[in-house]
């Protein structure tokens, strides 16, 4: 490229996204039946919908405040709240985001400089390391193991912990292993960051998909409070994907700090989403049960069925992914999901997009159909028969 030595090196030499590169090559074949996309396949329910119509037909179009509507502070306080039992103060610990991605972005960029290391388990969600990587600061992979259940286990936690690290990140329930913390997990390593001193971002978009038990919060630990920074959205729980509604939760000088960089890149999320996050978070509650029945029947389902012809998978406690070792195969990952597409017109995700620790396994999306997944599953069982 003529531009090579002009453009940001850390940019550069940054790998494009392992999950879209296959999604790419998918939209150029014919039939192809993709379990990829981390998308829940309802459509918004429909008062939510109508909240943003009407806000439209009102006129609310206009930029709100760059913290977000008031009264979407207070419903989100109120959320975590009655959820949770975790309590923020709407005018100084919250700010709306486009997206929960848009509040990973930003709190690392105001935390990181240059030298700071930030701690991430892996197999993780591919937008993390990139995101620190252009924050200036270094990952530092910490592999989570199917034989622990995807869990972050405070031994592996304090060995990674250098007098260079600034955070670490958690996101549990967890893409692409649906790993989930319990509040004994948490107690484990709670202690630990409070020892440190770091600082620990929690992704909990999947909190409302936990599948035994309730989602607990590491805002819950009052003694590490300070220092958590909670990253959610209305994407997953609501079917609100493109509505592109996220938030931060923190300590009111962590907000401001966020705030500075939002405020000169973003300025405001979506005025009309905004009222339609409203309607989710105070009138949802009904939408999100409907939605979480059905992913858990499709997970039971998935898991049985991958076990059955010969993929071992573990049983995910969260999200709406499995992440099935293909081991047996003899393949690498990036090779079983090639091959996987050229022969059978299914498209899957390799588990190294995720990170090294994702070798050896693909991501399977249950945010489809049940239809769709039966199709999947008859294609991979065909695909194992002719490779066995």
């Amino acid at each position: 490229m003529i531009f090579d030595e002009e453009i940001n090196q850390t940019i550069r030499f940054m790998k494009p996204s392992g999950i879209r590169k296959f999604f790419d090559i998918a939209a150029t074949k014919k039939g192809v039946v993709s379990l990829g996309v981390g998308e829940p396949d309802f459509i918004t329910p429909w008062h939510i919908r109508e909240a943003a119509i009407h806000a439209i037909e009102k006129g609310r179009t206009f930029y709100t405040g760059n913290k977000g509507l008031p009264v979407l502070q207070e419903a989100i306080c109120d959320y975590y709240r009655r959820k949770f039992n975790v309590t923020y103060d709407p005018r100084e610990n919250v700010m709306v985001t486009v997206g929960g991605s848009e509040g990973i972005d930003v709190v690392l960029r105001a935390l990181c400089q240059p030298g700071d290391e930030v701690i991430l388990p892996t197999p993780a969600y591919v937008a993390y390391a990139a995101i620190i990587e252009m924050a200036g600061a270094k990952v530092v992979e910490v592999e989570l193991k199917e034989e622990e259940r995807f869990k972050l286990t405070p031994e592996a936690l304090k060995a990674a912990i250098t007098e260079k690290t600034k955070a670490v990140i958690l996101n549990f329930p967890g893409n692409p292993t649906g790993g989930v913390m319990s509040r004994e997990d948490y107690a484990g390593i709670v202690p630990i960051l409070k020892e440190s001193g770091i600082f620990a971002i929690t992704d909990e978009i999947y909190a409302e998909l936990t599948y035994e038990g309730k989602h607990v919060s590491l805002a819950e630990y009052d003694e590490v409070k300070d220092r958590t920074v909670v990253i959610n959205g209305f994407s997953k729980a609501y079917s609100m994907t493109g509505y592109r509604i996220g938030y931060i939760l923190a300590h009111k000088d962590l907000i401001e700090m966020f705030n500075k960089v939002h405020q000169y890149t973003i300025m405001c999320a979506s005025t009309p989403s905004q009222y339609a996050a409203i309607e989710a978070a105070y009138n949802g509650d009904d939408d999100i049960e409907e939605m979480f029945m059905s992913f858990r029947h499709r997970r039971n389902y998935i898991v049985k069925e991958l076990n059955r012809i010969g993929l071992k998978t573990h049983m995910p406690e969260g999200a709406f992914y499995v992440f099935p070792s293909v081991k047996c195969s003899g393949m690498s990952s990036q090779e079983f999901c090639e091959k996987l597409l050229d022969e059978e017109n299914l498209a899957l995700v390799p588990g190294d997009a995720f990170g090294q620790a994702g070798e050896g396994y693909v991501r399977i999306s249950y945010a489809y159909s049940l239809e769709e997944i039966k199709t999947a599953i008859e294609k991979l069982e065909h695909f194992l028969a002719v490779h066995s």
